[in-house]
């Protein structure tokens, strides 16, 4: 990919980096192959089209975080496709923790489950030549959150890229398809910032390019109205904190004047959790501070780092 020479190399999504990752176990249709050795077909249905659904999990302290809700995202996705999976919803579920097993993970991993429609006779996007069962991968690395990316906050950038309404494509669906949102991020990147901010179709700001967008106005937590972005677990699980813990909370429609007034700014993920906004557009987020978590994010952060078992 050719990009700015002064494109980021920060992301929402940054990991410390770990030699035993490249001698991790894949789980693939059943069997464990080293990493090197793992293999699908050129024409799996994945491969030609993106059709399939996927889930990232993450693993603290012997417990996957919200693995229930995940597991429900990835079966919604499957019947929205009219893909059917072939195993149970514990089948399913303990594809995911044998993958932690094989590999010794108890702490500081994550897993993404990638199911496709499978083989295909031919590469084309007909779902009715596909000539056999879906192919189900499990990928398990050992992953902890870089500390500096929050310590120094993100720094976006207002791609020309929207976020599409359902009818075009259904953001709630955790498909494989991606493009824009690559499209989106490789506009960040040659902008010299770490990640897109997209926009709705009016124009309201929706989320950035792979995690949910929050910005903090007037002591209170805003965020999108949802109707266009990512149907987020950890989004779904902030909300519910802030509302548990007395702080107003605004879901809605609001513009890129809201934004660049933020007095803070955050995006959510599965493995990063909460990570702080520190600029956008170039513009500094939170009285010219322009770096690290406010005082809202960093107590939201706390009650996230509870819930998910990284704190007693």
């Amino acid at each position: 990919m050719q990009t700015s020479p002064q494109a980021s190399k920060t992301s929402s999504q940054s990991y410390l980096p770990d030699d035993r990752n490249a001698q991790v176990q894949v789980y693939v249709n059943g069997e464990f192959f080293p990493r090197a050795e793992a293999r699908i077909s050129v024409f799996d249905a994945g491969y030609v089209c993106g059709d399939g659904v996927w889930e990232g999990v993450r693993l603290v302290r012997g417990r996957i975080v919200s693995f229930d809700a995940h597991i429900d995202r990835l079966l919604e996705g499957a019947r929205t496709i009219q893909m059917d999976i072939g195993l149970t919803r514990d089948e399913i579920k303990a594809v995911i923790t044998s993958t932690f097993e094989q590999n010794g993970m108890t702490d500081g991993a994550h897993a993404r489950l990638m199911v496709t429609r499978g083989i295909k006779k031919t590469p084309n996007q007909d779902p009715r030549f596909v000539i056999g069962g879906p192919t189900i991968v499990c990928v398990a690395e050992h992953k902890v959150v870089a500390a500096d990316a929050k310590q120094r906050g993100l720094n976006l950038f207002t791609s020309t890229v929207r976020c599409s309404t359902p009818d075009v494509f259904d953001l709630r669906l955790n498909s494989h398809s991606r493009l824009n949102f690559i499209q989106a991020l490789i506009q960040a990147i040659n902008a010299g910032a770490d990640e897109a901010i997209m926009l709705d179709p009016m124009g309201f700001v929706s989320s950035c390019n792979s995690t949910n967008f929050f910005i903090v106005r007037n002591g209170a937590l805003w965020t999108s109205s949802g109707r266009y972005c990512f149907n987020g677990i950890t989004r779904a699980t902030v909300l519910r904190l802030a509302r548990e813990a007395g702080m107003p909370v605004f879901e809605g429609d609001f513009t890129l004047a809201d934004m660049y007034n933020a007095e803070e700014a955050f995006v959510t993920g599965t493995l990063g959790g909460i990570t702080p906004v520190a600029r956008i557009d170039g513009r500094a987020i939170g009285a010219g501070q322009g770096a690290g978590a406010g005082v809202l994010t960093a107590r939201l952060d706390a009650l996230y780092r509870q819930y998910i078992g990284q704190t007693e």
